[in-house]
C-alpha cells in the first residue's frame, strides 16, 4: 500500500466523529457527533455546489445527517455500512461506525452519480454523467488503513456517454448489467470501445432510440442473473412516460416478456430478497412486494418521501432511500402528495430502515441542507468503515501500486 505522507490535506472529505463541546477545527470532512445524552447522533458533511461539469466551485454548503436514537447501535450490531448516491448533490456518501459506535460519514464528488452497486464486499460500481467507475479494495485480508477496514480505489473507468444510467447489478459471471434509461434497454459494457452493448428491450419498445420512451429504471437480479425490470409506462414515443405517472407503471419478467405487475405509480428499485420481489411504488409513497401469483402489488409500509434506492441488511431489514419532491410536473398529481397531506407530514430526504417482519420503521437518517434527492442505496456487509479515494485531490496521483504477480 503506497500513499501520500505528511500533512492532513490527504484527509479531505472523511467523516469525523467527535463529542460536542471541544474546540477541534471543522474542515471539509463529514462530522459525526453525539449530542448530549446520546439520544441522537448527527453528522455534517460539507458539499460543494456544482456547475455543469464535475469541477467543484469554491462555494461550500453544509449537509447535516440526523439519525434516530438507535440507528447507530443497530448499524454497529449489523456489522455493515451503508452508501448512497445523490445526482442532485453530485456526491456519493458512506455511513459507517467507529469502534466506539459513533457515526463516520465520508463523501466523494462525482458528476451526476446515479447507479450504485456492490460486488461482494471487495468491489463497487458507480455510474456518473458520462462514465462508469469501478472501485477495488486494495487491502489484503486482515489488513487495515488507519481506522478503516476497506480502502476502495477508483481503478477503472469506461466512457459511456450520457445514457442516463439508473439501476445496476453484477451477475454471478462478474458481468455488470445496467438499465440504460435513455435508450429504454438493459445493457452492459462493451468490450470493443462502444458506449454500451444492448442486451434486452421491452417488447413494447419498437426500436432503440435516445428518447427515454418508457423510463425504464429498475433492475432485480435473481440467482445472479437479470430477471425483473421496472418502467414508469409502456409508452413507445419520446418521453411518453410522463403522461402515465399516476398508474402506468409496470414490472416485466425479461425472460418471458410478461408483465408481472401493472397499475403502479412511478415504480423504482425492484429487488429480489429471500425469495420475494420487493419494490417501491414511489408515486404512492409505498414500499411493498409483488405477488407473482396474483400479479398485484402488496403494500408493506407508507414512507414519507419519494422512494428510490433499496438494499437489504441481513434477512429482516431493508434500507430505502427517500427524496424530497422536485417542484415540477414530474411530481404533481401523484397519490403520494395526497397521502402526505392527509397524514399532516412533508416529504423527507434520507435513509429509512424497514423491518420486513412487521412493516415497522425502526431506524432512520434524515438529511438536511444542500442534498434533497437521492438515487441508489447500497449495503457493504462485514464492512464497518470504508475509505474511498476520491479523484479531486492530488492524493490519487501519488497512489501507486506495483503488480509483481
Amino acid at each position: 500500500l503506497a500513499r501520500s505522507q505528511g500533512n492532513d490535506e490527504q484527509q479531505d472529505a472523511r467523516g469525523l466523529a467527535r463529542s460536542q463541546g471541544n474546540d477541534e477545527q471543522q474542515d471539509a470532512r463529514g462530522l459525526a457527533r453525539s449530542q448530549g445524552n446520546d439520544e441522537q447522533h448527527s453528522a455534517r458533511g460539507l458539499a460543494r455546489s456544482q456547475g455543469t461539469s464535475s469541477q467543484e466551485t469554491s462555494q461550500q454548503v453544509s449537509v447535516e445527517f440526523n439519525s434516530s436514537r438507535q440507528f447507530m447501535s443497530w448499524l454497529h450490531e449489523q456489522q455493515c455500512s451503508l452508501g448512497f448516491s445523490t445526482y442532485q448533490g453530485g456526491k456519493i456518501y458512506f455511513i459507517g461506525s467507529k469502534p466506539n459506535g459513533r457515526m463516520e460519514v465520508m463523501e466523494r464528488t462525482f458528476a451526476r452519480p446515479m447507479g450504485f452497486c456492490v460486488d461482494g464486499s471487495q468491489r463497487l460500481w458507480l455510474s456518473s454523467l458520462w462514465q462508469m467507475w469501478r472501485f477495488d479494495n486494495t487491502l489484503e485480508a486482515g489488513q487495515g488503513y488507519e481506522q478503516y477496514d476497506r480502502f476502495f480505489l477508483p481503478s477503472q473507468a469506461w466512457t459511456t456517454g450520457d445514457l442516463d444510467i439508473h439501476d445496476m447489478g453484477v451477475g454471478q459471471n462478474g458481468k455488470l448489467y445496467f438499465v440504460n434509461s435513455l435508450f429504454s434497454c438493459l445493457a452492459t459494457l462493451s468490450d470493443s470501445g462502444h458506449s454500451f452493448k444492448p442486451l434486452w428491450k421491452p417488447p413494447f419498445i419498437s426500436k432503440l432510440a435516445p428518447e427515454d420512451r418508457c423510463h425504464l429504471n429498475g433492475l432485480a437480479l435473481v440467482n445472479g442473473k437479470p430477471k425483473y425490470v421496472s418502467a414508469i409506462s409502456r409508452a413507445d414515443v419520446n418521453e411518453g412516460w410522463r403522461e402515465h405517472r399516476r398508474d402506468g407503471g409496470v414490472v416485466i419478467d425479461i425472460d418471458t416478456n410478461e408483465i408481472v405487475c401493472s397499475g403502479l405509480s412511478m415504480p423504482h428499485s425492484p429487488r429480489w430478497h429471500e425469495g420475494t420481489l420487493y419494490i417501491h411504488n414511489s408515486g404512492t409513497g409505498e414500499f411493498g412486494r409483488v405477488n407473482l401469483s396474483t400479479k398485484h402489488f402488496e403494500p408493506i409500509a407508507f414512507i414519507p418521501g419519494y422512494l428510490r434506492g433499496l438494499s437489504f441488511v441481513g434477512k429482516h431489514f431493508a434500507v430505502a432511500g427517500l427524496s424530497e419532491p422536485r417542484h415540477n410536473k414530474s411530481f404533481q398529481g401523484l397519490a403520494r402528495n395526497e397521502a402526505l397531506s392527509s397524514r399532516g407530514v412533508s416529504a423527507r430526504c434520507g435513509l429509512q430502515v424497514i423491518d420486513l417482519r412487521d412493516g415497522s420503521l425502526p431506524h432512520s437518517v434524515q438529511l438536511e441542507g444542500y442534498v434533497n434527492e437521492l438515487y441508489d442505496v447500497i449495503t457493504l456487509p462485514g464492512v464497518r468503515m470504508p475509505y474511498v479515494m476520491g479523484t479531486m485531490k492530488d492524493d490519487i496521483r501519488r497512489f501507486i501500486r506495483i503488480d509483481n504477480g
